[in-house]
Parts: structure tokens; C-alpha cells; sequence
């Protein structure tokens, strides 16, 4: 467990990408689980979920928000997700934020280096990545442009050079020369994102007012192919 200022007991899930995780914050105390899971997200999650309430001595109820991981990422693992996030907010008219996959993990970069400026970039298959670039504002994990999914030609930095870059995600193995480049870029080991990660995006994004009820989930697919249904009854 780990000290981390927020007053809220918030909820985090994820399963965008081969990883599957699940944190919790109560009363300034960190709980999580993970673990690189591909295809089993859907038998992972939800005990992971219970390990986390259990070892908080909390139940669902006592859930002020749910932060789940909104993508970009593997389709069927944004469903699983987006789907388990819904089930659980239901019951109990449980706030829910959406946080990216990617500004997940600059936030990991963030806190775990104090990187300043962080490039993520997830393999997409079909010779397509999927990347977004961030900087460090106040500590949190800070969009710059759009997040994309690209051919990786099509990247185009725009972080400053000429101060240290550090790079994460599984499009830097299926692509060894994207950014090679670039003199300031650092490789960190971040691969996949951690639910853990989000409960500080979660909060800021609480404190901006980004919070919605369960019925406006907002999943990003970035590809323009798929598209989210909601259960029956809830379109």
C-alpha cells in the first residue's frame, strides 16, 4: 500500500491491452492488483476486484467513483471493460470516468522517473500503432495534440527534442525504429498499462468535473470500424 492524496474511494479498472488489472483508494490508501492476462480478462477482473474491496474492508456500495480504462486498445478488451465497469456502477448509481490507456502510462512514467515528457505508443496490428504524446503538469499526465492511430511513418513529434523523451508501450518492440532518430529518447520497461495509475487521473479528472453516470461511457476506439452498444434497454 502506498500514500496518495485524495479523499474519494475510488475504483479503477482495466483491460484495454494483454494486462488486467484492478486498484482501489480509500482514505489515502492504495490496493491493487495485476497481471499480464491475454483472453482471461473476463475470468481475471472481477475477483481482482473483490481481492481489492476485500483487503479494503469495503464493499461495492462504498464506491464513490469507478475510473475505467476507455482505450485505445484491443476491442474485445475495451467491451470487457466498458461492460464490467457498467455492471458494477449500475446497482448502485456509481459515478464513472473514462481514462486513457495511454495517459496511463506516461502517468506510470511520471510517477515512477519523474519523466517530464513521455511519448506512448501500443501496437494496433494492421502495421498500425496507436500513440499519444504527454507532459508532466503538476505531476499528472498531460495530452498534447490528439491521441492517433497511424501507420508508424505517420508519427510526428511535437515534445521538445532537445529535452530527455521517455518512451512506452509494445509499439516500440513491433516498431524498433520509431523515434530511433530522435538523440533525447530513454526506453523505460512500461509496456502495458496499470489500473493504479489511473486513481490520480481519476481524481484530477473528478476535481474538472469529468465524471458521468454509468449510462454515458464513453469508450475510444480511435478506429472508426467499431462501434459500443449498450446493454439492452440502455441505448
Amino acid at each position: 500500500m502506498t500514500q496518495i492524496d485524495s479523499d474519494l474511494t475510488i475504483l479503477a479498472l482495466d483491460t484495454c491491452t494483454e494486462s488486467c488489472s484492478a486498484a482501489l483508494i480509500k482514505q489515502q490508501q492504495r490496493f491493487s492488483r495485476s497481471a499480464n492476462a491475454p483472453r482471461e480478462h473476463s475470468q481475471r477482473l472481477l475477483p481482482m476486484v473483490d481481492e481489492v474491496l476485500k483487503e479494503a474492508e469495503i464493499k461495492i456500495a462504498d464506491v464513490n467513483m469507478i475510473a475505467y480504462g476507455r482505450g485505445p486498445g484491443s476491442f474485445t478488451g475495451i467491451r470487457i471493460c466498458t461492460s464490467m465497469t457498467q455492471g458494477l456502477a449500475l446497482g448502485h448509481d456509481i459515478p464513472v470516468i473514462g481514462i486513457s490507456t495511454l495517459a496511463t502510462m506516461a502517468q506510470m512514467a511520471i510517477d515512477s522517473a519523474d519523466a517530464k515528457q513521455v511519448f506512448v505508443a501500443i501496437d494496433a496490428r494492421m502495421n498500425e500503432i496507436y500513440w499519444g504524446q504527454f507532459i508532466a503538469v503538476d505531476g499528472i499526465a498531460t495530452l498534447v495534440d490528439e491521441e492517433y492511430v497511424t501507420n508508424p511513418d505517420k508519427v510526428t513529434l511535437t515534445l521538445d527534442p532537445k529535452q530527455q523523451i521517455m518512451l512506452c508501450g509494445t509499439g516500440f518492440d513491433a516498431y524498433p525504429d520509431l523515434l530511433a532518430e530522435v538523440d533525447s529518447i530513454i526506453m523505460t520497461d512500461i509496456k502495458l498499462p496499470d489500473a493504479a495509475a489511473m486513481l490520480k487521473l481519476a481524481k484530477v479528472g473528478f476535481e474538472q468535473g469529468l465524471s458521468t453516470t454509468v449510462d454515458d461511457l464513453a469508450p475510444v476506439y480511435l478506429r472508426d470500424t467499431v462501434t459500443w452498444k449498450k446493454l439492452p434497454g440502455r441505448e
